[in-house]
């Protein structure tokens, strides 16, 4: 395990989550460093792990995705080989745009993002559906969205 980042690292990372395309001369001066130590502080977190990539965020529905389902899946076996056929399948439909492993009465849960319910409809029935392995899928269509981030909790304490 990984030490926890504190002070001028828990700082830059902060900002950074919340704005990427920061120069290191923004950066420094928000954060209250000079650019060039600032500056190598960013990249030992990014040669450490701490930042993974810097993306844009896309606005889903100005691209026209409007639908988000929550989609659990159980497989009808539970084996070695089934757990990874199947995470290696979901891993090639750009759809899915999350999958995590589940304790309780699913297996997994999906995050898909489509156009519309008709394009999840044809996605399940062309490609979910057809996965070998698969013994049930629940759908949850979100309706309404009221949080949406990709910001971690730095700093926070309870």
């Amino acid at each position: 395990m990984q030490e926890r980042v504190s002070g001028p690292d828990l700082k830059i990372l902060k900002q950074l989550q919340d704005d990427a395309s920061l120069t290191a001369a923004e950066l420094a001066d928000r954060i209250g460093l000079s650019q060039s130590p600032c500056w190598r502080r960013v990249n030992r977190l990014e040669e450490e792990g701490y930042i993974q990539k810097r993306v844009a965020i896309l606005d889903a529905e100005k691209l026209g995705m409007d639908v988000v389902v929550f989609c659990s899946v159980n497989l009808s076996a539970h084996g070695r080989r089934s757990l990874e056929e199947f995470e290696a399948a979901v891993a090639q439909l750009p759809e899915v745009t999350e999958c995590y492993t589940m304790t309780g009465t699913m297996d997994y849960m999906l995050k898909i993002v489509t156009k519309d319910i008709r394009h999840y409809e044809q996605f399940v029935r062309k490609f979910l559906s057809q996965m070998p392995g698969i013994q049930e899928i629940h759908s949850n269509v979100a309706v309404t969205k009221i949080k949406n981030t990709t910001s971690l909790p730095l700093g926070t304490q309870l």
